[in-house]
């Protein structure tokens, strides 16, 4: 199994297999198994998934890295989610992407299946005049 080092400044925040890092100074990690994570700005608070391509954004995150109480209804909201929104929308090619999100989440992979929403929300953003998701940054870490 390959190993992945990932660079973090201070203050950067990671959540990995559910739990929540934040770094106090730069470190550099080496994953040497498989966990499921995501860091900084891949991260969306609950109170940023405030159009309808964000909250489906925000249910497979639940899915990918909620605690594993969490996950199966992150799947089942993001399902429900999907279908509203391709019930609604008259982009065929946000239908397409995501119709491949879904697919990709419910087949375990649900990273790929983020960064195909992240599409959709940028095209949502596009279409709907708004501005970019953009999360929030804190420079430096927070209390122990």
């Amino acid at each position: 199994m390959s190993t992945l080092v990932l660079e973090l400044r201070q203050g950067d925040m990671m959540v990995v297999n559910g739990a929540p890092i934040r770094f106090r100074n730069r470190t550099r990690i080496e994953l040497a198994a498989k966990a499921r994570f995501l860091f900084g700005k891949q991260i969306m608070p609950p109170d940023a998934a405030t159009t309808p391509a964000r909250r489906i954004y925000f249910a497979l995150q639940t899915a990918y890295i909620g605690a594993e109480e969490e996950r199966a209804a992150g799947l089942d909201a993001a399902r429900a989610l999907i279908r509203d929104f391709m019930g609604a929308t008259t982009s065929e090619a946000a239908r397409e992407m995501l119709e491949r999100a879904l697919a990709s989440a419910e087949a375990d992979d649900c990273y790929t299946a983020l960064r195909i929403a992240r599409r959709v929300m940028r095209h949502e953003e596009e279409v709907l005049g708004l501005p970019p998701f953009a999360p929030v940054r804190r420079d430096a870490p927070g209390p122990a």
